[in-house]
């Protein structure tokens, strides 16, 4: 083959490439996903269908917004999908218990599209599609997906269901503590339970808390989203 014709085919292989990434991410800057992978399998193993609903960001307590952005990615509003400083504090000390290192792009991106588990075809692909989200989607469209299929409880997918099975009431009314607890069993929430929380998820509560004050509460958002 010619060096013009293996550019042609090599330019076209990445136009392709392009158009599918556009094809895969640009709709649900809009639409809201009926299901996802995670949701998917989920309902394949247990053989049930996983408790979601869908609810704009407007529908959700402020608290529920800060509370994860305090628990799973402090830099959420500045970074574009990826936290360099984390993932360096993560290589450097591998023992210490995982704090989030992937951001909330790569793990809308993971839980919308991909699988569980560690390998780097997965990782790489997490990255490319966070970083497609974080050029087509809004901040708040990406903190809007990931409240809704973050995964709360075994089978218990997005703020919505989670409000309604864990607090007996919408997600617009729960409260920072509640928030908190929400957030943090997102690490492990087939292990972890907001219902019947251990010691560690209450003192891991409190500790998001914390963090959610030291940021400044719900105003630390105000760039992003108008609170």
């Amino acid at each position: 083959m010619h060096k013009s014709g293996f550019r042609r085919l090599l330019y076209g292989v990445i136009l392709c490439w392009l158009l599918c990434s556009l094809i895969l991410v640009l709709p649900w800057r809009w639409l809201s996903p009926p299901t996802t992978s995670f949701m998917l399998r989920d309902g394949f193993e247990r053989g049930v269908s996983p408790s979601y609903r869908w609810i704009s960001l407007r529908q959700m307590s402020p608290y529920a917004l800060i509370a994860v952005v305090a628990a799973e990615d402090q830099k959420f509003p500045v970074h574009y999908g990826f936290d360099f400083d984390a993932i360096a504090q993560a290589l450097k000390d591998s023992k210490k218990r995982p704090r989030g290192a992937s951001t909330i792009s790569q793990q809308v991106a993971k839980n919308l599209y991909l699988w569980g588990g560690r390998s780097y075809v997965r990782k790489g692909l997490e990255a490319y599609l966070a970083l497609c989200m974080e050029l087509l989607w809004p901040k708040q469209r990406i903190l809007e997906m990931y409240l809704n299929v973050a995964e709360f409880g075994p089978g218990v997918y997005g703020v919505a269901a989670a409000s309604d099975e864990y607090f007996n009431k919408p997600a617009y009314r729960i409260s920072l503590y509640e928030s908190a607890l929400l957030a943090a069993v997102l690490p492990n929430p087939k292990q972890m339970s907001v219902a019947v929380p251990s010691e560690y998820v209450q003192s891991r509560a409190d500790e998001i808390i914390r963090e959610v004050e030291g940021l400044g509460g719900v105003g630390y958002l105000q760039s992003i989203i108008n609170l």
